[in-house]
């Protein structure tokens, strides 16, 4: 077995049972603990009711808008109509293209963490989903990566647009800041968050939507939200 780091060991002595922390206790305790070299990511974690009343399980992927932004580096990559280069290039992305943007993503030479596309493009670039749905990559109307707005959209990703799924066994997470970040923006990302996926739950879910909640960050270990 491989032995804990006597970082990790002092970390876990801030381990708190049978204690209900709030979300700000937490975050400042995460804060607190973050004593890497680099700005670690304050990520959040959580697990959901998937059983909807009439069976099946939910499928939930959106997108949140957090006030302080993720902290997050995006590289954007603009898909678009060769007469729209020049305004996409304007728009803040680090990669632009038509045709010879496809051409290079049936190569494998995908050098970014987000693609947008014109409406359209999606015609040129669906053939290749194989590709880019695994990697998380394929343009979504709902997550705001297919656009007529392209600036619009490469802002709202630059300045803290998220996207979030659950896995088949209900859990999901998102970062919701760096840990340079002050305890009260952390805390208004997070809360605006939680009530952003409570606004997500269907009708057909019946009883508390959010089953638990989780906060850590890159390097730390996790504490469960047990109050408000």
């Amino acid at each position: 077995m491989k032995k804990k780091s006597k970082r990790y060991q002092e970390l876990l002595k801030t381990v708190v049972k049978d204690k209900k922390l709030s979300a700000k206790d937490i975050l400042e305790l995460v804060k607190k603990n973050s004593n890497s070299k680099f700005d670690e990511s304050i990520d959040v974690s959580l697990r959901i009711n998937l059983k909807q009343s009439k069976g099946g399980d939910l499928s939930l992927r959106t997108t949140v808008k957090l006030p302080n932004g993720s902290g997050k580096k995006e590289k954007i990559a603009v898909l678009c109509e060769p007469d729209k280069i020049d305004d996409a290039k304007k728009s803040g992305a680090e990669i632009v293209g038509s045709d010879d943007l496809i051409e290079k993503i049936a190569a494998g030479k995908i050098d970014f963490t987000k693609l947008i596309c014109t409406p359209s493009m999606m015609g040129k670039i669906g053939k290749h989903g194989k590709v880019l749905g695994p990697k998380g990559l394929m343009p979504n109307p709902k997550l705001g990566t297919v656009s007529i707005d392209v600036a619009k959209s490469v802002k709202d990703i630059k300045t803290g647009l998220v996207e979030i799924r659950n896995d088949k066994d209900g859990n999901l997470a998102s970062t919701i800041g760096r840990k340079s970040y002050s305890t009260d923006k952390l805390l208004e990302n997070y809360n605006h968050f939680i009530e952003t996926l409570k606004k997500e739950k269907p009708e057909s879910i019946k009883g508390e939507f959010i089953k638990n909640t989780f906060i850590t960050s890159t390097m730390g270990i996790s504490y469960k939200v047990g109050a408000k």
